[in-house]
């Protein structure tokens, strides 16, 4: 007949057991990846990059409509993305080209991926809502993240570009018929 261990041993060996299983799985998750830090380099277009979006985001003007919306700042050059309990989801600034909209409301008539802007820049995540004079006005992104290049002189341009990471965002959050309030 094998002997009976006492209690007392039986929690010590439960307790070295447990000890020994964190410290195992301690190791393992020291052996995990890493988030590496990358230090920020300007880039070439450092410049001509819009203000960075402030920490505390700009509040929305007023008279821009309510509910789920997309807001463009003609004065501020700004974007917010506005869900439908009038919280801002993302607020960015832009580059507008030569032809404005004017302010008023509009919907996103139609969106295409990708294609080449008339400046020759591949662009995507293109979401149309306005058009003055014949000129499509329409958001997008340079797909090289790149600011557009000044315009020349006469040019009209209606495509308010914006970084890629706010292009990917506004292309996310605007599908055909969303709202475009524009303001001052």
């Amino acid at each position: 007949m094998p002997a009976r261990l006492p209690s007392w041993a039986w929690v010590t060996g439960l307790t070295v057991g447990a000890i020994a299983a964190v410290t195992v799985l301690g190791v393992q998750a020291d052996r995990g990846s890493h988030p590496a830090a990358t230090s920020a380099k300007p880039s070439s277009t450092a410049s001509a990059q819009p203000t960075p979006t402030p920490s505390a985001p700009a509040r929305v003007p007023d008279g821009s409509g309510t509910g789920r919306r997309v807001v463009y700042s003609l004065g501020e050059k700004r974007i917010w993305l506005v869900d439908a309990s009038e919280a801002t989801r993302r607020t960015f600034t832009v580059w507008p080209g030569s032809v404005s909209p004017d302010p008023g409301s509009y919907t996103v008539s139609s969106r295409n991926a990708a294609t080449t802007g008339s400046d020759g820049v591949q662009i995507e995540h293109i979401m149309y809502f306005a058009v003055k004079s014949g000129i499509s006005v329409a958001f997008s992104n340079a797909v090289d993240g790149a600011s557009p290049p000044p315009a020349a002189s006469g040019t009209k341009t209606g495509g308010v570009r914006m970084r890629k990471p706010d292009g990917t965002a506004l292309w996310a959050f605007g599908t055909v018929g969303t709202t475009v309030t524009v303001v001052k």
